[in-house]
């Protein structure tokens, strides 16, 4: 089986059976019995509206292990989802991880599968597995760009006969512009809004350049009464709002593009650099981007599953299986 551990979702596959789980990667405890209530949407529902005796947990940060048992509980539910269609067989397990990843956070990822259930734990580096499952011919003599946004970080990388060549990973994603709408909105409208509220603004009326002239109402919490409210925001001010976030990534992808070899440069100027995961459905994202590089952009077919998709393509394809393990 496969699993792309990300910071805001976990997704799993079956080897032949194709992605069988996508949830939030919450868990929800009892603060005094220690509990769990809830793993995955059902926890992700409590976030920000759970009595002082429940906590909900996001176990990753940038998409590595902050919280190791939490990690394994997470682990432990979508392995055992799994496993129903498996039997007793303990599954071999490919997970994704960031391409920063450190030793010691590989080892605990690993360490954390087998400790929830499977019996072999490998690795796959998320803007390798999201290349192959945005259809890019990775294990060929060319210069392939990827540019995968998660939840919590954002990867970088020229990838060429199976390897990354030149890669970068910067700790901010779809997370990081929840968090900026957030101050945003409390600096220019004096209104306190909570996560969920945030992302929907963001999948909404968001736009990372040339947004319409509209009006929308939010609900929140006014900070000069301290009471509920609802106010009017434009499309234009959410837009200010992103340019801080969406221009450290655009200049991650440019000090990429500075240190790539001439050969693989000018495949990428042919080709162009393609947008995966969650983040990059940002609207007008790839417009801001081409704007600033001058280079075209090409959006995967299913950004949000590009990642799952291409471990699910790796168990398909042996020389994808041998090259891309970690």
């Amino acid at each position: 089986m496969g699993i792309d551990l990300g910071t805001a979702n976990v997704l799993v596959c079956i080897k032949n059976k194709g992605v069988i789980a996508n949830e939030p990667s919450v868990v929800a405890f009892h603060t005094i019995s220690g509990d769990l209530l809830a793993v995955g949407k059902t926890a992700y529902e409590m976030i920000d509206r759970t009595p002082h005796n429940v906590i909900t947990i996001r176990p990753l940060k940038s998409g590595v292990i902050d919280d190791y048992q939490t990690t394994k509980v997470l682990l432990k539910y979508f392995i055992s989802k799994a496993k129903k269609g498996l039997g007793l067989i303990k599954p071999k397990v490919l997970v994704s991880v960031p391409l920063g990843t450190t030793q010691v956070e590989r080892k605990a990822v690993r360490e954390a599968a087998i400790q929830a259930g499977a019996r072999e734990a490998n690795l796959i580096k998320e803007p390798i597995a999201a290349a192959i499952g945005a259809g890019l011919l990775v294990d060929e003599a060319l210069g392939n760009m990827v540019v995968n946004i998660g939840g919590g970080n954002t990867e970088v990388a020229i990838i060429s006969l199976g390897g990354i060549v030149v890669g970068k990973s910067i700790r901010l994603g779809g997370d990081s512009l929840n968090q900026a709408i957030i101050r945003g909105i409390k600096r220019q409208i004096n209104l306190e809004i909570g996560n969920h509220t945030a992302e929907q603004i963001k999948l909404e009326f968001g736009y990372a350049c040339n947004p319409p002239i509209t009006k929308h109402k939010i609900k929140g919490r006014d900070l000069a009464t301290g009471l509920p409210t609802i106010q009017v925001i434009t499309a234009e001010q959410i837009s200010e709002i992103l340019i801080e976030p969406i221009n450290s990534i655009i200049e991650a992808i440019q000090v990429t593009l500075e240190r790539t070899p001439p050969e693989l440069a000018a495949d990428i100027m042919q080709m162009g650099l393609t947008l995966t995961g969650g983040g990059s459905l940002l609207k007008n994202l790839d417009q801001a981007i081409h704007t600033a590089l001058k280079i075209p952009i090409l959006l995967a077919p299913d950004p949000l599953t590009s990642v799952i998709n291409g471990i699910t393509q790796t168990f398909k394809n042996g020389k994808y299986l041998q090259k891309s393990i970690t």
